[in-house]
């Protein structure tokens, strides 16, 4: 994890020429708009890494609500004022996401009940772990944690190696049994043939509602549809997301329920 104390630098100038260093302080955080909290164990960790101590704390996948004091804390004034940025910036932003996902779940699946929500490896750097845990306590799918979670083959491999035939025997013949093999397309004929060679799960990249249906109905048509797991994704968010829940398919992913969602506002208060 990022060191906690990056914030500070050398010294915490404005405190340390205001506070008495035996001054002690209780401290809150309170919730100031709905949703889905996320980060609190993070949130735990930098509290005692400062040598805080936890009197109250609501738990990670609780619905909050505007006016909730979600985790209360006492100790050194000074070190409350030190971790006060960091425990509300995890806070914030991986709530935010969690509650997205929350969000757009709930109307994806009033629409069908059946597909799963995924978010996609666009997550910040250092912070995969956490924003995909983000994604789970909002009722989304993580999808790949690492690239060792699966074999994705994705365009550019395709354009290494010749074509969705040969990229697809490959790794069948490189890769463990254990693992599942999923490829990108963005037409009818390589999903078609992905399908025949073996894909285990194919995801149509940048594909309209009208492409995506025209490629599950000959998928249909020609014996194929059971046989593999259907993902769309690519330019995918919460505006038109219900067009494509109107499918039948399988996994709809975005890269919008971690790369853009905005931050659940909360505030440190010293009582």
């Amino acid at each position: 994890m990022e060191n906690v104390y990056d914030d500070i630098g050398f010294e915490d100038i404005t405190t340390n020429s205001l506070i008495d260093d035996n001054k002690w302080a209780q401290a809150e955080i309170i919730c100031k708009g709905d949703g889905i909290l996320a980060g609190i164990d993070i949130a735990h960790y930098i509290i005692d890494q400062f040598n805080l101590k936890i009197s109250n704390s609501y738990l990670d996948g609780d619905e909050i609500h505007k006016g909730d004091i979600i985790l209360e804390f006492e100790g050194k004034a000074k070190d409350i004022l030190m971790a006060e940025r960091t425990i509300l910036n995890y806070l914030m932003h991986l709530s935010g996401i969690a509650s997205l996902v929350h969000d757009t779940c709930a109307k994806v699946h009033e629409i069908n009940p059946k597909v799963r929500v995924a978010c996609t490896r666009k997550t910040t750097p250092g912070l995969q772990k956490f924003e995909k845990k983000a994604v789970e306590l909002g009722g989304g799918d993580a999808h790949r944690f690492k690239l060792d979670d699966c074999v994705l083959i994705k365009d550019n491999h395709i354009q290494v190696v010749g074509g969705v035939t040969e990229a697809i025997s490959r790794a069948k013949e490189n890769v463990s049994f254990t693992k599942k093999i999923e490829i990108e397309v963005e037409s009818l004929d390589d999903a078609v043939r992905a399908s025949m060679v073996g894909a285990d799960i194919i995801m149509l990249d940048n594909m309209n509602p009208e492409e995506i249906k025209t490629v599950l109905d000959t998928l249909k048509e020609r014996g194929l549809r059971e046989f593999v797991i259907i993902e769309v994704s690519g330019g995918i968010n919460p505006d038109n997301i219900c067009d494509y829940a109107t499918l039948d398919v399988d996994v709809i992913s975005s890269g919008f329920i971690t790369n853009s969602a905005r931050s659940l506002d909360m505030g440190l208060d010293i009582l």
